[in-house]
């Protein structure tokens, strides 16, 4: 158990790593905007910054989950499916219903599922940030 805790939490810290990489990179999209003058416009404007930070947030957990997919992969965690589709379903907190992992490694479904319950409410924490900032500049 001890070297699913271990393994798992280096991953977590990986995935950690990464989504401050794309966090920097929402920063970044936010910092560039341009303060709109009409109404119209700021509508655009702000249906463009969603969509640009929404974009970089998912790309961020898509790589999040293939580098999960990766460890599965290599560990041979669940041997008859997709290892990407194993830790999407894992990191999305969607359940298993038609596979289960190895034995030895059935502590890493549950890692999974708490980096990305940890790493998908902070994207929801950043975009509703985000798109207050934008109301409350208006």
């Amino acid at each position: 158990m001890f070297r699913q805790l271990l393994v798992g939490g280096a991953i977590s810290l990986l995935n950690i790593a990464i989504h401050s990489i794309a966090m920097a990179g929402v920063v970044f999209v936010f910092k560039r905007r341009q303060a709109a003058q009409d109404n119209l416009r700021f509508q655009v404007h702000l249906v463009l910054l969603m969509i640009a930070v929404v974009l970089v947030l998912n790309i961020a957990h898509l790589i999040e989950v293939a580098v999960w997919a990766v460890l599965y992969s290599l560990l041979s965690v669940a041997s008859n499916v997709s290892p990407f589709y194993f830790a999407l379903v894992n990191f999305t907190t969607l359940g298993y219903g038609d596979v289960l992992p190895a034995a030895r490694w059935e502590m890493l479904g549950p890692l999974t599922a708490m980096n990305g319950i940890l790493l998908l409410g902070w994207s929801t924490a950043a975009i509703f940030a985000v798109l207050a900032s934008q109301l409350r500049d208006r």
